[in-house]
């Protein structure tokens, strides 16, 4: 014997029932089963509905109640052929009757629990009875009204008297002998034979009450989703069905909002060790889950499970420690009231008591203890009732857990990483399962975060906001595209552009943007300032969010802090933010390690090159920085490697420009500020307190081309003081010397400017855009570490900003 249940998505219309029918009798072929349904659709919570409406408008409740007609009407069209005259009958029968009940509301003005028990019975009556006899048509099937065999003492709680019911349900099945009997979930009776019923998720403790009378082979549970899931599978897109699972852990799941099952259902199960099979309607061929005694899965943690709108309410005061009685008096309280405790922790200190409850229980809840412990609180012996509102639990549950060392820790610290804030915590001594209450906003980045930490393979997250899509934005975005396969398979990383942004428009998905078409979708965008892509990004809330700056705008630097203090780490190659003040400076590094939120530059100096990454270790390891000389423009030295006596200063520069070696606008490079900034960054990096002010510039250009205020003034200055660049080659040339631009730091004190170098010395053959830097340090006094290579151009800047984003992955 098997027991079948399904849903009401699976019965919501002709077409589903026609694929539920194919599923009952492929199985009744090997055994006689007992299928138990649940009212089509949404049926029962119209029907609830129309009695509502039946208290203010008969003529809206008997509107609602049309609505549900012409949907059974429909399906009795599509699948019942033989007898459709004698089912019609009954089912306008039924109608008619509810229209009556509706009735009696509306003129008495009173809606008892007794009468909503009735009301609510009717999709399952109506249900089990028109799938009877559509089943009948095809194979030997009966129906039967669950009425007659469950007897249940409370209106609209399970309150069943199991010796009765088995009884009933024994004698009617060993007499019974069709192949199929279809009966209706939810609905019972009581000892004067009035309709009851079973409560919220009915349908599964009916077909289990069934499974639990007749000694089942199996109980198999059919609904929309193919098992029970590591997580909610509509939040965390990774989540993958569970093949087997214990009792106890698919109680810890359901009751922690696993919506699957209903936590009542399982016990009758449990208690005769009867095996349950979830399985999904829409996708039979696929296995699901098997809930049994002894499952076969070495995975420590099952399932990560989640319960919204909670309230947390605590009862604390000093005047609690040592004294019996607060917490009896507390959770009488709750429970005379029927308000349902879902949570439960205390202090050990005794000090304080915290339960959590239903958001909507919580102002009843405060009220009914404030009046409990009213003496003590105006003795000042404990403090008024508080309640914190829109909160959420989490539960990690696993029975193998209490044999793993570690996990809390695990749990505590992926929480942590990701800036989800932990209210209170809960964990049996049976070590089953591990709760934590924390912010409903956050739910859904704790579920993904937990999820990454125990299930996936070690293959990490990142979720990219990128602001900035000209040359090195579009070569970023080009290589992150180019390179996500190769990361997810070799190194286990997930890198998902969720948001990105221009001067005008930004464009979200949080699924993650194409980056084939992400010019497109961005030109489709919606208007952006800093501001509202900040408010977007911050709401997002992902796990493991990376803002990545590619611009060069002195505004977009000053937003940082507000992406450090949400954790959400900043990449960037713009170097206004660490060449700012020096205090702003230290308060983004202070911010960045409390909010433990990464904040790399890398691409600041050197591009690609990894110049602060080295000096880091040197600085980590405990060497000491002495000296720095180095050539840090790309620009200046493109620019002066290819100016001689045959070209033109300004043909050089704006070659360079049109490279990509040259900020947007030139004279940022030109005027020395640029490299200025970059050996200052170095210098803070070593350790040093310094300014930019405090940097010795020696300019080059001449003060009518350092005083232009746009790009075509500029240009018209080179031109116009073409012998003062000539000259300045020529100065150079006859000394058999080249023209560097070299930034130097020594002792603590710094400057850039432009200089002759000799023939022996290592910048002399320094090509194209090519940077070297040269470390004399303590352990480096005489020969210097250097670092050598191309420092700048769009694609080996966007290569270091990669590298930036990948170093966050490691961390």
């Amino acid at each position: 014997m098997k027991v079948l249940k399904f849903g009401g998505s699976s019965v919501a219309n002709s077409e589903n029932i026609q694929k539920v029918l194919s599923i009952i009798e492929s199985a009744s072929k090997n055994y006689k089963i007992a299928v138990v349904v649940s009212a089509f659709g949404k049926t029962t919570n119209n029907l609830l509905l129309g009695a509502d409406e039946a208290l203010k408008d008969i003529n809206s409740s008997k509107e609602i109640l049309e609505n549900i007609k012409k949907l059974h009407l429909e399906v009795i069209e599509k699948l019942i052929t033989k007898n459709k005259k004698e089912v019609l009958n009954e089912v306008n029968s039924l109608f008619k009757t509810l229209s009556s009940v509706y009735e009696g509301v509306f003129l008495l003005q009173e809606l008892s629990y007794k009468t909503l028990a009735k009301v609510s019975s009717f999709g399952e009556r109506l249900s089990s009875y028109i799938i009877a006899n559509a089943a009948s048509e095809i194979f030997d099937a009966i129906h039967k009204d669950s009425r007659d065999l469950i007897i249940n003492n409370d209106y609209l709680n399970a309150q069943v008297k199991f010796e009765e019911t088995n009884k009933n349900i024994t004698s009617f099945f060993n007499e019974n002998k069709h192949q199929v009997t279809i009966l209706g979930g939810f609905i019972s009776s009581n000892s004067s034979q009035e309709t009851t019923t079973l409560g919220r998720g009915g349908s599964d403790f009916t077909a289990a009450i069934y499974a639990a009378a007749l000694n089942a082979d199996e109980l198999q549970i059919w609904t929309d989703v193919s098992g029970m899931y590591t997580a909610n599978p509509r939040v965390v897109k990774q989540a993958y069905p569970i093949s087997q699972i214990s009792y106890e852990e698919a109680m810890e799941l359901s009751h922690f909002g696993a919506k699957v099952l209903y936590p009542p259902t399982i016990q009758p199960a449990l208690r005769k060790e009867i095996p349950i099979l979830i399985k999904n309607t829409f996708e039979p061929e696929i296995f699901g889950t098997l809930i049994c005694n002894d499952p076969e899965n070495s995975n420590e943690v099952k399932g990560i499970s989640h319960i919204e709108d909670i309230s947390l309410i605590t009862l604390e005061g000093g005047g609690m420690i040592g004294i019996p009685g607060f917490s009896k008096r507390l959770f009488e309280t709750l429970s005379v009231a029927k308000i349902n405790v879902v949570f439960i922790t205390q202090a050990s200190s005794e000090h304080s008591i915290c339960v959590g409850v239903y958001d909507n229980d919580s102002a009843k809840a405060k009220e009914l203890l404030d009046e409990t412990f009213s003496r003590e609180i105006e003795n000042k012996k404990i403090k008024p009732i508080i309640v914190e509102n829109d909160l959420a639990i989490i539960a990690v549950v696993g029975e193998s857990m209490k044999d793993y060392q570690g996990l809390s820790g695990q749990m505590f610290s992926a929480l942590g990483r990701n800036n989800v804030n932990v209210r209170a915590i809960a964990q049996g001594s049976s070590e089953k399962n591990i709760s934590a209450v924390i912010n409903k906003y956050d739910a859904k980045k704790a579920l993904n975060t937990l999820h990454e930490q125990f299930f996936e393979e070690k293959t990490k997250q990142l979720n990219l906001f990128v602001t900035g899509v000209g040359n090195v934005g579009e070569q970023f975005l080009a290589q992150i595209h180019q390179q996500n396969e190769f990361l997810k398979e070799n190194l286990k990383l997930n890198i998902r552009v969720i948001g990105i942004a221009n001067s005008r428009k930004m464009f979200f998905d949080n699924e993650g943007i194409d980056l084939e078409n992400w010019k497109e979708s961005l030109e489709n965008g919606e208007p952006t300032t800093l501001e509202s892509f900040h408010s977007k990004v911050k709401h997002s809330n992902h796990i493991n969010s990376v803002f990545v700056d590619n611009t060069a705008n002195q505004q977009v630097s000053e937003i940082y802090e507000k992406y450090l203090r949400s954790s959400i780490s900043v990449v960037t190659c713009n170097k206004i933010a660490c060449a700012s003040n020096f205090e702003n400076y230290k308060t983004l590094k202070q911010v960045s390690r409390k909010y433990n939120a990464s904040f790399l530059f890398e691409t600041n100096v050197g591009a690609g090159l990894p110049i602060i990454d080295t000096l880091k270790n040197l600085i980590n390891s405990g060497d000491r920085v002495n000296k720095i000389q180095a050539v840090l423009s790309g620009s200046l030295n493109f620019v002066f490697n290819n100016f001689n006596a045959g070209s033109t200063f300004h043909d050089v520069v704006a070659a360079a420009q049109k490279e990509g070696y040259t900020e947007p606008d030139p004279k940022i490079d030109l005027s020395g500020v640029d490299v200025a900034r970059k050996i200052l960054i170095l210098a803070r990096e070593s350790g040093y307190k310094m300014e930019l002010e405090d940097i010795d510039k020696n300019a080059f250009l001449p003060e009518e081309s350092l005083n232009t205020d746009n790009n075509d003034d500029f240009y018209a200055s080179l031109t116009k003081n073409e012998a003062h660049f000539q000259n300045i080659f020529k100065e150079a040339n006859d000394k058999n010397c080249r023209l560097k631009y070299v930034a130097e730091f020594v002792d603590g004190k710094a400057n850039v400017g432009l200089q002759h170098i000799p023939s022996d010395h290592p910048f002399y053959n320094l090509e194209g855009s090519d940077n070297i830097v040269l470390f004399f340090t303590d352990r480096y006094p005489e020969n210097p570490l250097l670092i050598k290579g191309a420092g700048a151009g769009a694609d080996v800047t966007a290569s270091g900003i990669f590298a930036d984003v990948i170093r966050i992955a490691n961390q």
